[in-house]
């Protein structure tokens, strides 16, 4: 059995886990769960919960609070003499890769009994907090920015949440710390540790389906950091326990024109221009962007910043491979491209690619991009 503990990225505080505890108690930041010790668990099941035997024990429950998220389509393509792997993270239940987070986050706050699940988002987390409430029996509150996809906003609604629209991303953020009451647990997806517990097993199920072997290069939206931590850490792991011979792969984190925080802490300057499409990765500041840059650096990585002149070929690509993925999960693909490009990946390698979202929650933009509807 894998045992773990919390670790501070900022000042080096680390404790034993504790599932209320979200922060360091010492500086505040966002805390990181990181492997002990221990060894590789049996699997049984699918998707995200298959792992639960790799998972801190306040986690290893017999009624997770799951939808059967996980266990999505791995795709190869051979693109330019390389091996593409496509996980079709959009064909979770709720249509994005967030479902696997936000089903680990909803079973620990079932576990410590509380009645309500709260989260600022710019949709898809909101969308998955809105639908594993209601799988759960709780109730949901989702704080979005205005100009969130009104199909996301509908979809929110539909599935019996509250949504409160903010003026701006931040502000919803904002308000939903300010606005948390006795009995809720706030979700917060960009700090919560337990959170990147479910994106950690995008890297167990891609290994499992290569024969416990590891893809050069990663390309992964970021805006957060979730999904990149997940997984950087998940493929660190199996390597320190010995599943893994490889070396943990390359991390190019991708992110859009006009906030470029990762990038301009990588690079010392931010390329200028502002995406209109690629809405989903607008957190002018992660709470864990040290830890971002860290895990890119110490792969040997890059960030590569894509706008909507790039995502829009992107998107038509892929609608012919047969990937209906919204503008977001393009941007790992236009990033691909130019990475190609900047001799960032070449012939020989191999390249996971995660297709993060749907695209039939944005099928208006989708169907003015691709067909000019």
């Amino acid at each position: 059995m894998a045992e773990y503990m919390f670790v501070c990225p900022e000042c080096g505080f680390k404790a034993p886990l504790n599932p209320r505890v979200t922060r360091c108690p010492r500086c505040g930041a966002p805390l990181r769960i990181e492997l002990a010790g221990g060894e590789f668990s049996p699997l049984r099941g699918r998707g995200v919960w298959r792992y639960r035997g790799m998972m801190p024990k306040t986690l290893q429950v017999d009624d997770p609070v799951s939808l059967g998220e996980g266990g999505t389509p791995l795709v190869h393509r051979r693109i330019n003499g390389i091996d593409v792997w496509f996980k079709l993270e959009y064909l979770n239940p709720l249509g994005s890769f967030k479902d696997r987070g936000v089903s680990v986050a909803a079973t620990i706050a079932k576990s410590l009994g509380y009645s309500t699940l709260v989260e600022d988002s710019s949709g898809n987390t909101g969308l998955s907090t809105a639908g594993y409430a209601a799988a759960s029996g709780m109730k949901a509150r989702i704080y979005m920015p205005a100009d969130a996809p009104e199909g996301k906003k509908k979809l929110v609604r539909l599935l019996g949440a509250e949504l409160i629209e903010a003026p701006s991303r931040s502000d919803a953020a904002r308000l939903a710390e300010e606005q948390l009451r006795s009995g809720e647990y706030h979700v917060a997806h960009t700090w919560n540790p337990w959170f990147i517990e479910g994106t950690v097993t995008i890297a167990y199920e891609v290994s499992e389906d290569l024969s416990w072997t590891a893809p050069s290069t990663i390309i992964a939206p970021v805006a957060s950091g979730t999904l990149l931590l997940g997984v950087y850490y998940g493929f660190e792991r199996l390597r320190r326990l010995g599943v893994v011979k490889d070396e943990p792969p390359r991390i190019i984190g991708v992110q859009a024109l006009g906030t470029t925080p990762v990038y301009k802490a990588i690079h010392g300057e931010s390329p200028q221009g502002y995406s209109r499409l690629i809405d989903a990765l607008r957190v002018p500041n992660p709470p864990r962007l040290k830890e971002i840059v860290e895990a890119i650096r110490g792969s040997r990585g890059d960030a590569i910043v894509v706008g909507d002149d790039e995502v829009k070929p992107a998107l038509k690509e892929l609608a012919r491979m047969g990937f209906i993925v919204e503008p977001t999960s393009a941007s790992a693909y236009a990033a691909f491209k130019k990475a190609l490009q900047e001799g960032l990946v070449e012939r020989g390698d191999s390249v996971l690619i995660p297709l993060t979202g749907t695209g039939f929650k944005t099928l208006d933009i989708l169907l003015e991009v691709v067909s000019g509807q």
